[in-house]
């Protein structure tokens, strides 16, 4: 349903280098970076984006004042939520949730990690495909 978010960070290479770290395990490189006059908004400094495609999925926008939020990643299999919460937290996110099976009122089987990321966002990857 959704083609592709962005989020606004303040310390645009500090988050720059946290998802290239954190989300590699789930195949997901950068694809692009832009300058100030490359990007539509006058607020943005700088840019990226990061997919596991050929059309980017999720934007990176260095601004004076970002709005902390929740991002969920999908994982095909829990080996990748491991993976993920273990470079996150290397890459210098904090612990939000380790990975493991959440009760209710998740659906069950749902396998997840949380971190907060160097810019206070609560980052999530979410394995529903994979049983134990």
């Amino acid at each position: 349903m959704i083609d592709h978010l962005s989020l606004r960070v303040r310390d645009y290479d500090r988050a720059k280098a946290f998802y290239r770290a954190a989300l590699a395990p789930l195949g997901y490189t950068m694809l692009v970076e832009l300058t100030a006059e490359q990007t539509p908004s006058p607020a943005v400094k700088r840019s990226c984006c990061f997919s596991d495609r050929d059309t980017p999925e999720l934007w990176l926008n260095e601004v004076a004042l970002p709005t902390p939020t929740h991002v969920a990643f999908a994982a095909s299999k829990r080996a990748q939520v491991d993976a993920f919460h273990a470079a996150a937290l290397a890459a210098g996110g904090s612990d939000h949730g380790a990975p493991g099976v959440r009760a209710a009122p998740y659906p069950a089987g749902y396998y997840a990690a949380f971190v907060i990321d160097p810019e206070g966002y609560n980052i999530e990857v979410v394995c529903r495909k994979e049983q134990p």
